[in-house]
């Protein structure tokens, strides 16, 4: 076969073009200088955001713990990803309870509280949202001591489904502190005390004592009187003890 020229050189051309072309365009393309890539969970500052979930006591759900999480913003995209737990507002100590103190904020007969008034009212009252879902007052500069008293729904199983709030209807509220606790106990009551008229005042409630009687001045009294010797007691044991 004899070389024609004429016939062999636009062949060459055509050839040497078509692997110009698989060269430039078949090659994996690197991003341009400011070109938008879709972001990578670790190439993005991501935050978790709260969620509720479900607890069991004693074979029960609990609605309303709260599960929060962050991801380790400062992990590379090679790195495995940690996911760090914060615990919820108002976490008790692990120690024994040796009394509780109740009050009661009930609404006014033929009347329900709504959730979405209570969380408002509480938030007002300087309650926070946390562990077991339900309220808590914290002390300041004492939060992992636990809080100075707590606030649940009057109805079983105690916690507010914040997902559902809009359904929730109760027809009261519990205020309670464990003791000891983060506070005197007689410091304690009286943070709890205007808190429980000041939900009430909020809600358009009332307050009740531990019996469910209306809370009077000879009650309040005798509570405080109560708590008054608990402390000297709290405090002479602490002597006996060398602290």
């Amino acid at each position: 076969m004899t070389w024609n020229p004429a016939v062999g050189i636009p062949l060459l051309l055509a050839g040497a073009v078509v692997l110009a072309l698989i060269y430039v365009f078949g090659r994996p393309r690197r991003p341009q200088q400011g070109e938008r890539r879709p972001a990578r969970p670790a190439d993005r500052d991501e935050r978790i955001e709260p969620t509720l979930g479900e607890a069991v006591e004693d074979g029960e759900p609990t609605q309303g713990e709260l599960d929060v999480s962050l991801i380790d913003d400062g992990a590379a995209p090679s790195e495995p990803q940690v996911a760090r737990q914060r615990p919820p507002v108002g976490v008790r100590p692990d120690q024994p309870i040796e009394r509780i103190v109740t009050l009661f904020v009930a609404a006014r007969t033929g009347d329900l509280l709504s959730g979405a008034d209570v969380v408002v009212a509480a938030e007002k009252a300087g309650l926070e949202f946390g562990d077991m879902g339900i309220f808590h007052r914290l002390a300041l500069g004492k939060k992992v001591d636990g809080p100075i008293f707590s606030m649940a729904n009057m109805v079983k199983p105690g916690s507010f489904d914040m997902a559902r709030l809009n359904d929730v209807c109760t027809p009261g509220l519990t205020l309670f502190m464990t003791l000891p606790g983060p506070l005197p106990a007689l410091d304690a009551w009286e943070m709890m005390l205007p808190t429980a008229q000041r939900l009430a005042e909020l809600l358009d409630a009332q307050v009740l004592d531990e019996d469910r009687n209306a809370l009077g001045r000879q009650r309040i009294a005798h509570v405080r009187d109560e708590l008054r010797a608990w402390d000297r007691e709290q405090e002479r044991a602490r002597i006996r003890a060398g602290y």
